[in-house]
């Protein structure tokens, strides 16, 4: 049997900013793993100012990082176990966090077609 998707019910705004919160600890420069807990915190949130702005090589638009400053949306992320606060009180994203599939990515991270060439 296929596994569920969306198993834990995240309304869009979750998932985008789950999403968001996924690539951005993936990148070199922003993700600090605890080796106890597996949690990655994140040393920067984008600010996303204009329709668009970059993670690593990808382009998100403005209207889809909303959740990044909604203190409702971090609130729901950590009651289910998708995030939490690092030890210097910023956002840290879990290991469950970090597997969840949003379904979401390929629509809200746009990437160039001919990236890596």
């Amino acid at each position: 049997m296929a596994p569920k998707k969306n198993p834990l019910k995240l309304n869009p705004l979750q998932l985008k900013t789950l999403a968001l919160v996924q690539e951005l600890a993936g990148l070199p420069d922003n993700g600090r793993k605890d080796a106890t807990s597996g949690n990655i915190a994140l040393q920067w949130l984008p600010n996303p100012h204009g329709d668009h702005f970059h993670v690593g090589s990808a382009v998100v638009m403005g209207r889809d990082a909303t959740g990044l400053h909604n203190q409702s949306v971090w609130v729901a992320l950590s009651r289910k176990g998708l995030t939490a606060i690092g030890e210097r009180g910023e956002v840290a994203i879990t290991p469950a966090g970090m597997a969840y599939d949003t379904g979401v990515r390929d629509q809200i991270l746009m990437r160039s077609d001919h990236e890596g060439h």
